[in-house]
């Protein structure tokens, strides 16, 4: 039976120290290119700012009312109306 192969200390270290080296360099390249480019901010039209803004006044009145369940907002507000289901999710939703 062969003998195992036996690396001494040193070895090991050099060892242990080119990953960690491998592992730093990986990481900051990774680093470098994980962050996307931001999107820019798309233009709300003057209805749906109207619409916003009036949904804004609800949730601050109800807060101060001592309700804070929210309020009930649909993206269309009456026929012919702009859609403004894009510009209610980019307000509301906080950068989630």
């Amino acid at each position: 039976m062969p003998k195992p192969l036996r690396m001494s200390r040193r070895m090991w270290v050099a060892a242990w120290a080119v990953l960690c080296v491998a592992g730093i360099a990986a990481t900051a390249a990774l680093n470098a290119f994980a962050a996307p480019d931001p999107q820019p901010e798309k233009p709300v039209s003057a209805e749906c700012a109207e619409y916003i803004a009036d949904i804004e006044a609800q949730l601050a009145k109800a807060r101060r009312e001592g309700n804070d369940d929210g309020v009930l907002a649909f993206a269309r507000t009456r026929g012919g109306a702009d859609d403004c289901g894009d510009a209610l999710f980019d307000h509301f939703s906080g950068g989630r």
